[in-house]
């Protein structure tokens, strides 16, 4: 008889626009603790589990280094800019009244959203340089430029 037992997981938490910025992940972030995070968010988030949709700080927040009492200060406005991106990239993607997703259907739905979300967010973004170096990121921008 096996006496292991299961252990049962949660289920990745990411907010809206994280959804969608977790695609372009390139091994770089804030610090190492930060990017060991986002590696292990990415991989749970890629087995096919549900994905919970949530509002305010994530499975990625957690690790980052300017949150502090569940909001953001990157910089002054930086927690309501995030809110208005996150309620934007679950508009955009058809979630908005959805609890959870699952990573390829973000992936299925990236590219029909992707000019929308580059005009409105990607460009002013201080990761813009990093997202750039990601192969789907530039297949994606590349697939812009030529419509």
């Amino acid at each position: 008889m096996n006496n292991l037992k299961s252990v049962h997981k949660p289920p990745v938490s990411l907010r809206g626009h994280h959804l969608i910025c977790l695609h372009f992940f390139n091994g770089e972030g804030y610090n190492p603790g930060f990017i060991e995070n986002l590696g292990y968010v990415l991989r749970n988030a890629e087995t096919g589990e549900p994905i919970a949709i949530v509002t305010g700080d994530d499975d990625v927040c957690r690790a980052c280094p300017f949150l502090k009492e569940r909001r953001c200060f990157y910089r002054q406005d930086s927690d309501e800019e995030i809110r208005d991106m996150d309620s934007t990239a679950r508009e955009l993607l058809g979630l908005s009244s959805r609890p959870s997703t699952s990573w390829t259907e973000i992936s299925e739905r990236l590219p029909a959203i992707f000019t929308i979300w580059y005009e409105k967010f990607c460009r002013g973004c201080d990761w813009l340089p990093v997202c750039r170096k990601n192969t789907a990121f530039s297949q994606l921008y590349n697939e812009k430029a030529e419509s």
